[in-house]
């Protein structure tokens, strides 16, 4: 998480993205929100969004493994390397983010006491994950530019997600943070956890944003509202 730290209006945001529609997304989309809805009902848990936050990962890790492929026989062309150490840095930046997304979780839900049993927290996302990184493998080989807009989708999706849980729980917006894990963001320290998943939010929609730009459709880019 390297990007510098920016002011920003926290509920202007908010506001601002549950006021944008969704994007149309494309069958395989619907396909991967559904049958987490099926798992975890229509409505935003904790676990539905660590699960969420899991699979965020392995398109990233699936580009760039495809990256490294393509410079064993491109080294020789400039234009190819220097696209494919972007990608490669970008989705490793992300993954890293993601990651610190998924401690957030993991943290938020000790502190609510929020149990699981071993088939939801071990075996289930075992299978999700393994079946994802499969599909990602596949695409990135077949179609790197649609591979970058299904996690454009996956990411709007989650932004919306994000948003949503915050309006849904407006007791975040007194909660302090009170942990170093959760405060270890460029944008931090954060005055309560309401602040914290708005930020989880908008550095989704910075992925949605980077998914957009690589895959030549930077007219999409959602921009930020301006503060103060």
């Amino acid at each position: 998480m390297n990007q510098p730290r920016r002011k920003i209006d926290y509920r202007k945001e908010q506001e601002a993205t549950l006021a944008r529609p969704h994007l149309r997304y494309t069958g395989m989309a619907k396909t991967l929100f559904n049958a987490m809805d099926l798992a975890y009902g229509r409505g935003t848990v904790l676990p539905k969004v660590r699960l969420l936050e899991t699979l965020a990962r392995i398109p990233y890790q699936a580009w760039e493994t495809r990256q490294y492929s393509l410079l064993s026989h491109r080294y020789h062309k400039l234009e190819d390397v220097q696209r494919a150490k972007e990608i490669v840095e970008w989705g490793r930046e992300a993954q890293d983010n993601e990651f610190w997304h998924l401690l957030v979780i993991e943290e938020r839900m000790r502190l609510d006491g929020v149990r699981e049993g071993w088939l939801w927290q071990d075996v289930a996302p075992r299978v999700a994950c393994f079946k994802y990184a499969w599909f990602s493998r596949m695409l990135a080989r077949l179609d790197i530019r649609r591979a970058f807009y299904m996690n454009a989708e996956f990411e709007d999706h989650a932004e919306h997600v994000y948003f949503q849980f915050v309006k849904d729980h407006p007791e975040l917006e007194t909660q302090k943070v009170e942990s170093d894990i959760v405060q270890q963001h460029p944008n931090g320290p954060f005055e309560s956890w309401a602040d914290v998943f708005r930020q989880i939010a908008l550095d989704e929609r910075d992925h949605m944003n980077n998914s957009f730009k690589h895959c030549g459709m930077s007219d999409r880019i959602v921009p930020y509202v301006p503060a103060g």
